[in-house]
């Protein structure tokens, strides 16, 4: 095994959104890439976003998120599957666990989220 090419690959990054200080984490694993989009400074609620499994056509894939830990709201459910699709797709269908502690959800504030995600891509 080379030294040189790390077992699990992570990148982390923190950028203001709307005024506030939101850190990043995306950590790829073998079957998950693991996201922790904080405002708080902790993990938050952890929720499981993955593809649905009948759906062949990966243009129309549906996703199912479950809340794993923390406060199951529906809010939380809409924050995950719009902040974790883009990045299943890109990583091959493959699932994303994702830890959410946020201030501010707005529409607004979740796009500029993806574009934080995207700049710490490890899949």
């Amino acid at each position: 095994m080379s030294s040189t090419e790390p077992v699990v690959r992570s990148r982390q990054t923190e950028k203001e959104v709307n005024g506030i200080s939101t850190q990043v984490v995306c950590t790829e694993f073998s079957n998950y890439i693991f996201i922790v989009l904080t405002q708080y400074g902790k993990m938050g609620t952890l929720i499981s976003v993955t593809p649905d499994s009948r759906s062949n056509d990966i243009s129309t894939s549906a996703f199912s998120t479950k809340v794993l830990l923390g406060k199951d709201e529906p809010l939380t459910h809409v924050c995950a599957k719009n902040l974790a699709t883009f990045v299943s797709q890109e990583a091959g269908n493959r699932p994303v666990l994702m830890g959410l502690a946020l201030k501010d959800s707005s529409i607004d504030a979740i796009k500029q989220m993806k574009e934080i995600i995207k700049s710490c891509q490890v899949w």
